[in-house]
């Protein structure tokens, strides 16, 4: 198994083999929070047009995005965990579109497979890579818009390739590096309208969930999907 990092929109265009869209801060995060509240399937697009284009074809979805990390305006949630994980989806359609995470989606055309990346569901991923055994993997750090790398998300990709590697990793090392780094913006009281503290914890609940979310398609249009790996 080759393991490559890679960062940034860049990097999910080179992205080849089995990829991982890592987004910790937030998108796939509240992803796994919506699965497990329920959600039926998650509709991820890269462009706010392309959400409400695809909303008019199924008016029941839920538009859920966000852009410079607030809520998209008209959109009925904005990307965070907090918000959505005490409520009730089930059977939900989502359409969710993002400033970094599903933008990685939508570039990763070369990749054979695609799956979304956070601490959350990080055992689950890596018990998936290590059962499949692919001959790439691709860990793609979607950063802070695509645009600029973030340790949230190099983090993770480090920590499932050191795991996949067999070698030893200190993820509450990780965690507190976070509070006073990247992951500081989560915590600054200016931006609790939008990004609630508690965002920093619930993206951070390393293997909270038992599942792992693939991209797939459904009638022509990409979807994510849960698969529970045991």
């Amino acid at each position: 198994m080759q393991i490559e990092i890679l960062q940034l929109t860049e990097g999910a265009k080179n992205a080849k083999g089995t990829t991982v869209v890592i987004d910790v801060f937030r998108a796939f995060s509240t992803a796994c929070y919506l699965f497990a509240a329920g959600a039926a399937r998650i509709f991820p697009v890269e462009q706010i047009e392309e959400a409400l284009q695809l909303k008019k074809q199924i008016p029941d979805a839920i538009l859920l995005g966000e852009r410079s990390e607030k809520k998209v305006e008209g959109f009925d949630f904005g990307n965070s965990p907090t918000h959505v994980a005490s409520l009730d989806f089930k059977g939900a359609s989502i359409i969710m579109t993002t400033s970094s995470g599903t933008k990685g989606l939508m570039n990763a055309t070369s990749a054979d497979e695609i799956l979304t990346g956070s601490f959350v569901n990080a055992g689950a991923i890596i018990r998936y890579l290590k059962s499949r055994n692919p001959e790439n993997v691709s860990l793609v750090c979607m950063g802070y818009e695509g645009e600029r790398p973030t340790q949230e998300d190099t983090f993770l990709a480090e920590y499932i390739k050191a795991v996949l590697m067999g070698k030893s990793t200190d993820f509450q090392r990780m965690k507190e590096v976070l509070r006073t780094g990247d992951g500081a913006r989560l915590l600054d009281p200016a931006n609790q309208a939008w990004s609630p503290a508690q965002d920093f914890d619930l993206c951070l609940d390393l293997d909270r969930f038992d599942f792992l979310i693939r991209l797939t398609e459904e009638a022509g249009v990409k979807v994510l999907q849960v698969t529970k790996v045991n």
